[in-house]
């Protein structure tokens, strides 16, 4: 599904060649500044290459509009937002942006559900915690059914039980929608679980 050929960035970071494939959970890790959450955002294109090619179901990525790509290939990294108000207001926000029909609340719950996210929609953001808020956007990123769900550090502020269950979730999920999903992880006990695939980077050239 996605073919990375002589990847380099700002001649700081080189990696190696690999392919991500469909339906798999293909888990990254590697020593600090070694690129991995650079990695997720040069498949995006929120970064770009300064040297290599990046495919995307065979097609190069400058040839993909920018828009659609971010469409298919959902990064959610360790910084992210949520709108001020309800859960059920910040799906609505996020669909409106995209300029789609949201789903209706039971969808809605499950996709709260899968992501171990213990609040109805009516709940409000603003008094969540940070854990809470990246579960609770977690399922809004799921909610699209991308073709590839980029995860960075997604359990970490999770205890090793609700980190468990909440792969378990998000991995029946994804099985059964043919969604692939690319995960940054320190957590050597839930790769060894749930990936399907091991890439490690190292520093410099790897």
């Amino acid at each position: 599904m996605i073919r990375v050929e002589n990847l380099k960035f700002l001649d700081i970071i080189s990696y190696p060649d690999m392919q991500i494939e469909q339906g798999q959970i293909t888990v990254i890790q590697g020593e600090s500044g070694c690129g991995k959450s650079t990695l997720l955002k040069l498949l995006n294109q929120t970064q770009t290459q300064s040297e290599g090619k990046i495919y995307y179901r065979g097609n190069d990525l400058e040839t993909i509009d920018t828009i659609q790509l971010r469409r298919e290939l959902i990064l959610v990294n360790q910084s992210l937002f949520l709108f001020p108000g309800t859960i059920r207001e910040n799906f609505r926000m996020f669909y409106e942006r995209r300029e789609q029909i949201m789903p209706s609340d039971e969808e809605l719950l499950n996709f709260l559900r899968i992501c171990q996210v213990p609040f109805s929609l009516e709940d409000l953001s603003d008094t969540m915690s940070g854990g809470e808020k990246q579960r609770v956007f977690h399922a809004i990123a799921l909610s699209f059914r991308p073709k590839v769900l980029m995860l960075d550090e997604p359990t970490s502020a999770l205890d090793q039980e609700t980190a468990f269950r909440f792969m378990e979730q998000i991995k029946e999920y994804c099985k059964k929608q043919e969604i692939s999903i690319l995960m940054i992880s320190h957590d050597k006990s839930l790769t060894e679980t749930f990936a399907d695939k091991m890439i490690w980077l190292k520093k410099g050239v790897s």
